[in-house]
């Protein structure tokens, strides 16, 4: 879908890797070993989405770090577009209407990386019916084509503490 309206695969890379999750901050030889891709590939479409503003970056050391711009005009627009693109914002408003007492769900995994990935790995806070969330799962997975992984606590306390061990591995994508 996103591939007709964007040629570069480099650039769906990107804006995956940096919009999916806006905490992102990457570096172009970080960026070369996640995408096996060449550099130069790679760098200029860095410097055409900071060109255009929808990247920023900062020098540490020798290494030029790169972020989304939250400030950007287009920064929510393009991160729902992402959500789509990845099927995730489906996932959670299909789950959401239907689980019952769902309190957070965090997106973890590739995706909360800012990878895409043929498996989405869901943290849930709260009361489902387990029997019913499989059901779920495999009708999501007929509509978008990718496996749901999922795993339920029903305190918001235990997620919290696994959470701030492992800031960037988590996203929270919906919450009460």
């Amino acid at each position: 879908m996103i591939e007709s309206l964007i040629s570069s695969k480099t650039r769906i890379k990107l804006l995956l890797k940096f919009f999916l999750n806006s905490e992102t901050k990457s570096y172009l030889r970080h960026l070369e070993s996640e995408f096996g891709e060449s550099t130069n590939a790679i760098r200029l479409e860095l410097n055409k989405l900071e060109e255009a503003g929808m990247l920023n970056s900062q020098f540490e050391g020798n290494k030029k770090i790169y972020q989304a711009n939250k400030q950007h005009p287009l920064f929510n627009d393009i991160s729902s577009i992402i959500l789509k693109y990845t099927g995730i914002d489906w996932i959670v408003e299909y789950l959401v209407k239907r689980l019952g007492d769902v309190k957070k769900v965090y997106l973890s995994g590739s995706f909360a990386r800012g990878l895409n990935s043929e498996t989405i790995d869901l943290l849930i806070v709260g009361e489902i019916d387990v029997v019913f969330m499989d059901e779920l799962c495999l009708k999501i997975k007929k509509k978008i084509e990718k496996t749901i992984n999922y795993q339920v606590y029903s305190e918001a306390k235990q997620v919290d503490k696994l959470i701030n061990n492992e800031k960037n591995s988590y996203l929270l994508l919906w919450e009460k």
